[in-house]
């Protein structure tokens, strides 16, 4: 349970996909002039991130990493003495992942179409883009580089960078709906701003690194001195002023 915790809050605060790894720039930047469209994108991009992460991390267990094919004759414990132990299939994880992602997409378009014209309508081209977002394919990549043990840690890795992201674009739209009423000079209005006000914020959320991980490692404590030290001098200078007696 505390492993998931921690997964949580860190895909959140330390690892967020636009802050620590800025995935997803050019959605986060097109979309975030109001709060309203960028609650919709953001929500869209969870249940993207929820759902593709954890069946890509099936498809990586069972089908893409070397010798995963032994599950077929039965061999899922031992892959070793699988006929499968040689099939090495990683090199797919590009093309596979991108259709699931594409697939969700588009089940999204869909479902957002039918239910919420409107805010189809403000997102644009850039609900169907969630099929190319670098946030979106980041999550499952990183799922496969970081060797996520189980699936449900998988689905929390997806929920909890979805929330990530979702909070980054929704905090830079409720800012940029403010500043338009600020007195910005002329060369930083719009982009400019934008850019400085997400290099802050990501300043910021680097402060939580040290709370979830405890901050640097304590020096070690000194080690107590001994009363060897005091007595060790005071034993060489008797030792010098003892006359050497030679027998015959």
């Amino acid at each position: 349970m505390l492993e998931h915790i921690e997964l949580f809050f860190k895909s959140i605060f330390v690892d967020n996909m636009v802050f620590a790894y800025f995935l997803g720039m050019c959605s986060y930047l097109a979309v975030s002039k109001k709060v309203s469209t960028a609650v919709g994108l953001g929500a869209a991009v969870i249940f993207v991130l929820t759902v593709t992460v954890p069946l890509n991390w099936f498809l990586d267990q069972y089908i893409l990493q070397p010798g995963a094919l032994a599950w077929l004759d039965g061999n899922r414990e031992t892959p070793e003495l699988s006929a499968y132990a040689d099939y090495d299939l990683s090199f797919l994880s590009f093309i596979l992942f991108i259709a699931t992602i594409a697939t969700m997409v588009q089940l999204v378009e869909i479902i957002v179409e039918k239910f919420s014209p409107s805010l189809y309508n403000s997102l644009g081209i850039f609900l169907p883009l969630i099929a190319v977002n670098c946030a979106i394919l980041g999550g499952s990549l990183f799922m496969q580089s970081r060797e996520i043990e189980t699936a449900g840690l998988a689905l929390n890795y997806g929920f909890s960078s979805g929330i990530g992201w979702f909070l980054a674009i929704v905090a830079i739209a409720a800012i940029r709906e403010k500043i338009r009423y600020s007195n910005v000079p002329a060369p930083l209005r719009g982009l400019g701003i934008t850019f400085i006000i997400t290099g802050l914020m990501a300043i910021g959320f680097m402060s939580f690194g040290g709370m979830l991980t405890g901050g640097e490692d304590a020096p070690p404590a000194p080690k107590a001195q001994t009363s060897q030290t005091t007595i060790q001098p005071a034993i060489e200078k008797e030792i010098e002023t003892t006359p050497l007696v030679v027998s015959e």
